[in-house]
Order: C-alpha cells, then structure tokens, then sequence
C-alpha cells in the first residue's frame, strides 16, 4: 500500500549539518511534511557546535540556515532522546515511514602502537570536545602543565588542536570557547606542540587557509626542516597530476616557513613529515614518543604508501592527542560496518549487512554516518540531497512501510519512560540565556556544559 509524500512521517537521528539538510530537502519536496529532528542533546547543531573551532564563527553561520529549517510547520525538534537507549530503533520505524540516520561520526581511530592507553595519550576528538562545551567532556582532564605535546596527524582537525593550543588566551577570550577550556589554557605551560604527519607535505590533508592560519599566531614560531620539503619521485609525480590546487598552495606555504628565522618566541609549532610514532614511552604516564623516519614510494594507484626505514628518534612529549580520523558507531539494531565506521548502505538506503544489496524497508542514512569522516559542512547538503532522493523514489514506488502507530504515541512512550523531551523553544531559551551569559564577560557567548543545569533552565522557563 503506498502513501502520498505529504502524510510520510519521518524521523530523523541527529541534529548536525546532515540532519538538518535532510529535513530541508525533504521539506523543498512536500513543505508541510512531518520531520522529528531527534538528537540526544538539548542543544542542536552536531559538530557546527561541538565540533568547529571557536576562533572560526564564520562556519558557524551555517545555523542561521538551520533556524530557518525548524521554523517550518511540521518540524519538531525532540532533543536529550538517546536513541538506542530512551527509544529502540524498532520502536522509531513503529511509529514512522521514515527513519533517517544522521548522527555523524563522534569515536576516533587508534594508532594501534604500544603505550598508547598511558595518561596523557587522549583522541583529539575529545579534546576538541572539551574545549567546545560537549557536556560529555567537560570533566575532562588535560595535563597542560606539560612543556611538550604531539598532535598525530595532519587533517583539519589536527589544525585546529595545534592552533587552540598555540594562540593567546587573550585573542580566545573573544570567542565562544567554553569557559573551563579558557581557563585550563590560560595556566598552560605549553611550549612546543608536535605536528607529525606519516606521509609528506604532498598528502597533507589539511586545507591551505588552515595551514596558513598557524603561521599568523601571535607569539607563534613554526618550524620547518626543509629536509622534509624535498620530494621524492613518487610525491612529485602526485603533485604534478593533481587537479586539486591545496596541495601546491600548501607547499608554497610550508616552503616560505622554512626560510624565517625564529624569533624566540613563547611558543613554537614543530612539523614533522615522513614520520609515523611506534610507540609511546611512559609508566604512570606518556613521557615520550619513538617516532619511525619513512620514505614514500607509489603504491601503483596514483597515491604514495610510507615505508618505514630504520632511522627513528624521540620527541620527549607529555601529552599526545591523535587526530587520524573520526569513526562512527553501532547503534543496537542498526547494521554496522566495523571495518569502516559506518552503516552498511546503497546510495543512503541502509542494506541489511556489510555487502548485501537488500534494503532495509524505510531505514536511511546521510552525512558521516553514511560515507565516512570526509568532506566538509557543504559536503553533507549534497550527500543528504542525494538520500532524499533515495526516499522520494520509495515513497513513488510505494516501497515504504505503510502501517504505522500513530506518530503522537512517541510522545506517550517517551513520556512514560520520564524522558525529559526537550524542543526547539527550549533550545532558544537555552541560546538566548548562553547569550546573554556572554554578553555580561564581553564574549558572543558562554556555553552551558552541563546537561542538568539546562534542563532546569528550561524547566524554570516553561514555568
């Protein structure tokens, strides 16, 4: 039995970037179409809020388009609901057409090499999450009384850590950095930060404005070894077939960085290419990184592989935050691909296990979720418009599940398990309070980091 667009009732898990572009297609589709937006948190917005560096509000921007989403009839914003544990998967596709996943990717990767469970050995997702206001991290503990630390890897994300850590407290003052973070970082000892990248600056994954970013710190030397800005073969036959220009871009800058003489200054970035650790020294706690010199060779299918070659040395760190790349996780009764931290899927319609091509009647995924931690905020309205598009042609083909609950009976069962629901009206109370919390210290905001004291902000507003 089909059902026409406009009665499809959908749900959507997780509020970042691909969430909300999933709903605004949606929403292009049948404008007054049912879409509850469920996120475990009572603040939206995924990784624009928890995840973009503070010192960057220009990308945050992107929630202006997100409010005006929510604003449409037909949305609802059902936020601090865990989905897997408030509310099962099966108990979501009881009461709606459509269940599309789009929580992100919010675990790390492991570098897989000894002493990497010592204190002090910390993902960089956490810390990013810390200095952000994830309620989740925010008892975290960083030693930053440690005069040198290493970043692994060479990605945005890595950036971003190295550059948090690097800039004045001062100039971070001025941002929405949340306040436990400005504070632990006023007190840091932090002298040298450690970027250290496996391959050479070719294959840095960074972008050339990030790059470019760390060379602009106040108080800030980089250093560079030109020894590793001379390429080899295979890196130089890379370069030359790229059509993506930010390899090239990010040589220039690197090569201009070698040439400046330091200046003592407080604080220094150190790049490291052609460098993988192999393990992490330590008793109670990491006291050093054995990092193994590589050399890259083709791997025969246009990219370079490292090799590792018997020259290693030490870098006498304290604390080490690997940044190798986000993963994604299970949720109990949704397929899962270990191997690659995602949802098994064809083009966003979730398959019934890794390398089946049958579809899971009405189960979707869009964003990281979906593809992998790749891409960036933009990436996702394409990759969300493309799930959609999945949908509109299984409701055409009234291939959806037709029989459901009525939609309302999630609030009944949310409410009779004592699930504090919050909406989207208490999520601008929420906003307007951090505001005005802000506005009194002259910062654009001061996050609340603690989920209790918002769900008593909300309750008190509700009256």
């Amino acid at each position: 039995m089909s059902i026409s667009l406009a009665n499809v009732r959908v749900a959507i898990v997780g509020s970042g970037p691909a969430g909300f572009f999933a709903a605004e297609a949606l929403q292009k589709a049948a404008p007054d179409i049912a879409i509850d937006l469920i996120d475990r948190l009572p603040t939206p917005f995924g990784l624009v809020r928890g995840g973009v560096a503070p010192d960057h509000p220009k990308i945050k921007s992107v929630t202006r388009i997100f409010d005006r989403i929510a604003s449409h009839v037909g949305f609802r914003y059902l936020g601090h609901v865990r989905v897997g544990t408030d509310v099962s998967l099966d108990e979501l596709r009881e009461r709606y057409h459509v269940v599309l996943l789009a929580y992100g990717a919010d675990t790390d990767r492991l570098l897989g090499i000894p002493g990497e469970s010592l204190p002090g050995s910390h993902a960089a997702t956490e810390f990013v999450a810390w200095y952000n206001g994830n309620p989740d991290y925010a008892d975290a503990h960083f030693d930053l009384a440690q005069r040198e630390v290493a970043v692994v890897g060479i990605g945005n994300v890595a950036m971003d850590v190295a550059r948090i850590l690097a800039k004045p407290t001062s100039v971070l003052a001025g941002t929405d950095l949340a306040d436990h973070a400005l504070q632990a970082l006023a007190q840091a000892a932090v002298h040298t930060i450690h970027l250290v990248a496996r391959r050479g600056p070719v294959q840095a994954a960074c972008t050339t404005p990030e790059l470019r970013e760390l060379g602009e710190l106040e108080g800030v030397d980089v250093v560079v070894n030109p020894r590793d800005l001379e390429l080899d073969a295979a890196s130089e036959a890379q370069l030359a077939a790229m059509e993506d220009r930010n390899p090239a871009k990010n040589l220039d800058v690197l090569r201009e960085w070698a040439t400046r003489p330091r200046t003592g200054a407080a604080r220094q970035v150190v790049l490291h290419f052609n460098a993988s650790p192999v393990a992490l020294s330590g008793t109670e706690r990491v006291d050093g990184m054995t990092i193994v010199r590589n050399r890259l060779e083709s791997d025969g299918r246009g990219s370079v592989r490292a090799v590792a070659t018997d020259e290693t040395y030490t870098l006498p760190v304290g604390v080490v935050f690997r940044s190798v790349g986000y993963k994604g996780r299970a949720i109990p009764g949704v397929p899962f691909d270990e191997r690659n931290g995602v949802v098994p899927n064809l083009n966003g319609r979730v398959v019934e296990q890794v390398g089946s091509a049958t579809p899971v009647p009405g189960l979707y995924v869009a964003g990281w979720i979906k593809r992998g931690p790749q891409g960036i905020i933009g990436t996702n309205k394409l990759c969300a418009t493309d799930t959609v598009t999945q949908v509109l042609a299984d409701v055409a083909a009234g291939a959806l599940p037709a029989h459901r609950d009525d939609v309302s009976s999630i609030d009944a069962l949310l409410a009779e398990r004592q699930v504090t629901v919050t909406s989207w009206s208490d999520w601008q109370t929420l906003d307007r309070e951090e505001q005005a919390r802000g506005a009194a210290v002259g910062r654009p905001r001061v996050k609340i980091t603690n989920v209790a004291e918002m769900l008593e902000i909300i309750r008190a507003s509700r009256g």
